[in-house]
């Protein structure tokens, strides 16, 4: 069965990077890459609703450029080095939100990861992540998202980082894109757990649960006695030079400790893919 890969772009650096890491990461797979295009007739959205009708000259207009744009990608990858047999590309213009276009697709197509850049064409450097990459790895809760910096390692993943605190039950289901891609780029899984008290009865549990669920991976287990999620990260992957940082989002606890905190542009670990899994039960 093929996969199916979304990849939304705004035709910037960025989201040409992370298609790319995409064709790579997938070098081996049968895929349809569903390339999504956003437009608006203006910046706002608000103001487009009122200017443009589908069919009207001015939404035609625009559709046709975003689609032309999109045909260079595809025109871009077949005569790559990524060019793959294996891989087939379809591209979509979507008059919408980004965020709701992302979604629409997700469910219709029956998409099972989204990988897309970090910023857009504005690439605010006083910013770790765009607004659009946030609001995607938020709100974007029925598959993976896999979000890539334009500085990001351009070889695949030999570590990826897995923080944990142990407190809620792992499943199977949950964690399969992760035990996939590190199966795939026979990477280690590398479980982070901050904190400076040893595990309790319920935690070990946990941990065991974890064993389990990797028991076809490579993994190993590590504790940082630190309070701050940022920094014990940002350590642990500068001192092995790990190649991605993969969670679990349950009920946005990780966002809030993390988006909300004025010094995360300094973070490190920002430098290197996110994997965004979530809990099923949200």
């Amino acid at each position: 069965m093929k996969r199916k890969i979304l990849v939304p772009t705004d035709f910037s650096k960025n989201a040409w990077f992370a298609l790319k890491y995409a064709t790579r990461l997938y070098v081996d797979d049968e895929c349809d890459f569903y390339l999504l295009n956003v437009f608006s007739a203006s910046k706002n959205l608000t103001t487009s609703l009122f200017t443009m009708v589908e069919g009207s000259e001015a939404y035609e207009s625009v559709k046709d450029a975003s689609e032309k744009e999109l045909n260079k990608i595809v025109d871009l990858l077949k005569v790559s080095e990524e060019d793959n047999v294996k891989h087939t590309y379809h591209i979509i213009s979507s008059f919408n939100d980004v965020v709701e276009a992302i979604k629409d697709i997700v469910e219709k197509k029956d998409i099972e990861i989204v990988v897309m850049g970090t910023k857009g064409e504005t690439n605010n450097h006083k910013a770790v992540y765009g607004s659009t990459a946030i609001k995607t790895m938020e709100k974007v809760r029925n598959c993976p998202v896999l979000a890539v910096p334009e500085n990001a390692p351009h070889t695949l993943p030999k570590e990826i980082v897995f923080p944990t605190d142990y407190t809620s039950s792992f499943k199977r289901r949950e964690l399969q894109y992760l035990t996939d891609i590190a199966k795939k780029c026979n990477a280690t899984i590398a479980v982070l757990h901050i904190s400076d008290k040893e595990l309790n009865k319920q935690q070990k549990e946990q941990q065991k649960l974890l064993e389990e669920i990797f028991q076809e991976n490579n993994y190993s287990f590590h504790y940082l006695p630190l309070h701050s999620i940022n920094d014990a990260v940002e350590i642990f992957v500068e001192s092995r030079d790990s190649d991605m940082v993969a969670f679990i989002n349950k009920k946005h606890s990780f966002f809030d400790s993390i988006f909300t905190n004025p010094l995360v542009k300094e973070v490190t670990f920002y430098k290197v893919p996110v994997l965004v899994l979530h809990d099923l039960k949200n």
